[in-house]
């Protein structure tokens, strides 16, 4: 019995000191105005594979993590993908494509893998490209970008690229082709088919927008009618 007893005061001190930890990282449905769908920040512990220290983040869960169809990218998100593809000399359509299939911009995305953020950056990706916070969305863009950017000059074949983004470089190495896995086959289609509409659609838009520039530019200039009567009283009509 003596056995019982000392684990019974060990049981209640370990519940005790877990309470409060526990209770703010799932506070009950309706504390301080929150349901159950919520977003809430939730503390995360993982082991670093470099280091194998335990490393704690702090994601959000809730509704916003687990969102699947955003209504529209924000709007934040998309001039930061324009600028920072623009700087690296990315396709910034090549780098949205990627986003929706990887994220459909989810910040908050993170996958059974590990992969996290708008761009899914592996933990060890994103230390690689400097990315120090992966639910940042510049920070994650940029990092995604980057690594984009060295995988398209690694392999000089965007298809080669984005089959090294979803499969890891030395796959793509070791085939010299896209690798044969199911996922990453599948992942490179729906890629290349997000890139051809944006490309179309960005193409389209070009064309309309050139349309209308010539339309105003061919249009004849509005002119005034006036008119006047001469000292013999005929009356005459002129524009200006």
């Amino acid at each position: 019995m003596r056995f019982c007893s000392e684990i019974v005061p060990s049981m209640a001190l370990l519940a005790t000191t877990l309470a409060p930890v526990l209770s703010a990282a799932n506070p009950p449905a309706g504390a301080s105005g929150a349901s159950a769908d919520s977003p809430r920040a939730v503390s995360v512990v993982r082991a670093d594979p470099r280091t194998g220290r335990l490393v704690r983040r702090v994601i959000v869960s809730g509704e916003q993590a687990t969102a699947k169809n955003p209504k529209a990218p924000d709007p934040q998100v998309l001039a930061t993908i324009e600028a920072t593809a623009k700087n690296f000399n990315v396709n910034p359509q090549l780098v949205q494509s990627v986003i929706e299939v990887e994220s459909n911009y989810n910040p908050f995305a993170v996958s059974n893998k590990g992969a996290e953020g708008l761009m899914q950056l592996m933990p060890a990706t994103a230390r690689r490209f400097g990315v120090t916070n992966t639910f940042d969305p510049r920070q994650n863009i940029e990092g995604g970008v980057r690594y984009l950017k060295f995988l398209q000059e690694t392999f000089q074949d965007d298809r080669l690229a984005i089959a090294a983004y979803n499969a890891g470089e030395k796959a793509v190495a070791k085939y010299g082709q896209v690798p044969p896995y199911a996922e990453t086959i599948n992942y490179v289609t729906k890629v290349g088919e997000k890139f051809g509409q944006a490309k179309s659609a960005a193409e389209k838009s070009k064309i309309e927008t050139q349309a209308v520039e010539q339309a105003k530019s061919t249009e004849p200039e509005s002119r005034h009618i006036v008119y006047y009567v001469d000292s013999e009283g005929r009356l005459h009509l002129a524009t200006r």
